[in-house]
């Protein structure tokens, strides 16, 4: 693909944080999709890292998202003592336990050991949704990405992207130009060291994680790259429900597992995330539809923008 080495052609460069490029339908048309062929494995297999005792439903949302637009094979990480119910919550899925504490928080010990035949031929990987303990995220980090291939994307939400400052200097510079974060508003303040955000601060601050942590950074309509701009003004304020984050996370790890570049499957995951709620609110209303409900508009959303 033509264009720079995030995958994005040279036509569809960024805007500035005073002139964002305006993502439409016809910017995200000029570089196409896979075509929607072939085998399970051939779409490409994710692994999803999450889940705490109390919050699996974060990685379930992840990765039913990701076999909503398109990847072939899942595969969940999520605390052992629910292990057992998620895979049967979720049949289209294989599950592995991960240790967890006395309360239920993933502890990361010997993650890379159980997750290494996954993760050796994983196409994306997703660390964060569901996860509730700052230690157990950062040392899941350090188990797991050392053990997953080093020119592939990783997807990180929650606390796997508020952590960040805090892993192991080499574990950063693993991720360094491949990561892809999905934080919201708060926990874009918390990496951007600020105690809080206002909507006009969104984009500096994006660019300023994105920077600093060699990410492509998506938060609340903005996504910035390599010093770039977009601005997606599709979606409303529906998507603010709890979850949501969770199912755009879940989007864009599954189209960079079917292929798609880093930065294209951001702007393509986004835009798609908030036409799904624009979607609901047609049936719901404004505000009222649950996450849950966003996971069936995905490919509908998704066959409308193709022109499939």
């Amino acid at each position: 693909m033509s264009g720079s080495p995030r995958g994005i052609p040279e036509h569809a460069s960024a805007g500035t944080a005073d002139a964002p490029r305006l993502v439409t339908p016809a910017l995200l048309r000029e570089w196409p999709l896979p075509e929607p062929t072939g085998t399970k494995l051939g779409r490409g297999r994710v692994v999803v890292v999450g889940g705490a005792r109390k919050t699996p439903g974060g990685a379930m949302l992840g990765g039913l998202a990701a076999l909503r637009m398109g990847a072939g094979r899942l595969s969940l990480a999520v605390a052992e003592s629910v292990a057992a119910q998620v895979a049967v919550a979720i049949p289209e899925s294989g599950v592995h336990g991960l240790r967890e504490s006395a309360s239920g928080s993933v502890t990361g010990a010997g993650a890379a050991d159980i997750l290494a035949p996954e993760l050796e031929h994983a196409d994306g990987l997703l660390v964060g949704p569901g996860l509730d303990d700052p230690a157990g995220t950062i040392r899941l980090l350090e188990e797991v990405v050392p053990v997953y291939a080093a020119d592939r994307a990783i997807v990180l939400d929650a606390f796997g992207a508020t952590v960040l400052p805090d892993v192991a200097d080499g574990c950063r510079k693993a991720l360094a130009g491949r990561t892809l974060l999905t934080p919201n508003t708060n926990e874009l303040a918390r990496l951007a060291r600020r105690t809080e955000l206002d909507e006009d601060d969104v984009p500096a601050a994006a660019l300023q994680v994105g920077e600093e942590f060699g990410a492509i950074v998506s938060c609340g309509g903005w996504i910035t790259a390599d010093g770039g701009v977009w601005r997606i003004t599709t979606g409303d304020t529906g998507l603010g429900t709890s979850g949501s984050g969770d199912v755009l996370a879940g989007a864009v790890v599954g189209l960079v597992t079917r292929g798609v570049a880093p930065l294209p499957a951001m702007l393509w995951a986004t835009y798609i995330h908030a036409s799904a709620g624009d979607r609901l609110a047609t049936e719901f209303g404004r505000v009222g539809y649950l996450a849950g409900e966003l996971l069936p508009q995905l490919p509908r959303a998704l066959r409308l923008l193709r022109g499939d």
